[in-house]
């Protein structure tokens, strides 16, 4: 733990209960401890709880938000391939594991539907343990990422949990971050 890593809440900020998924408040004077700061959200231990909540409210940490991956690749002329869509899913985290949903292996399938209107995503998603209350978190923070892409005009995400999800899905790198080699 590192001093720069606690703040004092300078405003009322609303977070979400980690791993029930409840909103929360959190209010002016509360001690956090930042313990993650990825995919553009931050991950707080308030009280021995964890909570996570927008970078939008950085400031009210005195953080600074953080800066998605995608903002450099993301490029208005380029053709959305499911390329694109990956790397733009890898910058969704969830909020107790310090890895992106594509290499924890979440994904399960993506398809790129091209229409009059736009392009539109499908991705049918699982989460590490079922009665995970983070579920329509990460389903919003995948679409609301999604949408980002310049083209994408509509995204639906469908959490699934057949067949279940095992550190087997994993990828290398993800296994190696967190030392299951």
């Amino acid at each position: 733990m590192n001093l720069q890593d606690i703040s004092i809440v300078k405003r009322d900020i609303e977070g979400t209960l980690i791993p029930y998924g409840q909103p929360v408040t959190l209010v002016p004077g509360t001690e956090v401890l930042v313990t993650q700061a990825l995919g553009g959200s931050f991950t707080l231990n308030v009280n021995g709880n964890l909570v996570r909540i927008s970078g939008q409210d950085a400031d009210a940490i005195g953080k600074t938000p953080p800066i998605l991956p995608s903002d450099s690749f993301i490029d208005k002329n380029q053709e959305v391939t499911k390329e694109t869509l990956l790397e733009q899913l890898k910058t969704c985290y969830d909020p107790e594991i310090p890895v992106n949903i594509v290499d924890l292996g979440l994904v399960y399938e993506l398809t790129l539907t091209v229409l009059d209107s736009g392009i539109h995503v499908g991705v049918q998603m699982t989460l590490t343990a079922p009665g995970c209350g983070m579920g329509p978190v990460l389903a919003q923070d995948v679409e609301q990422k999604l949408l980002m892409i310049p083209g994408v005009q509509g995204v639906d995400v469908v959490l699934v949990f057949d067949p279940p999800w095992t550190s087997d899905r994993m990828s290398e790198a993800a296994k190696l971050e967190l030392g299951l080699f």
